[in-house]
């Protein structure tokens, strides 16, 4: 015994389970989606941020190494450890003010 409609309706979607052969975008002029150029626009945010963060960690590394060497030359060893932290906090204070910009860019 078979559980089938014996008077299929065609008109009837509403018991039609089938998976669509269509994909339905959304509709931008209807206020459901995004359109091309914002989701563009978001997609470059995110190339921007990637960037940045990678810039920031090759920076950091050679700067770090420079500033070391330079403050290991110049400075005498009873101040260098100030020094050094000193260095590292005003880079990581750069670097989270431009990602926290470039987040904020984001979230719009």
């Amino acid at each position: 015994m078979t559980d089938t409609n014996p008077n299929p309706d065609p008109d009837d979607s509403a018991t039609d389970t089938r998976p669509s052969d269509r994909q339905e975008w959304p509709d931008p002029s209807r206020g459901g989606g995004e359109s091309t150029a914002e989701q563009l626009k978001r997609y470059l945010n995110y190339a921007v941020l990637a960037g940045l963060v990678l810039v920031a960690l090759v920076s950091v590394f050679q700067l770090y190494s420079a500033v070391t060497r330079t403050i290991n030359t110049f400075v005498t060893p009873e101040y260098r450890a100030p020094f050094l932290a000193a260095f590292n906090l005003v880079v990581l204070l750069v670097v989270a003010l431009g990602i926290s910009l470039q987040l904020k860019r984001l979230q719009e």
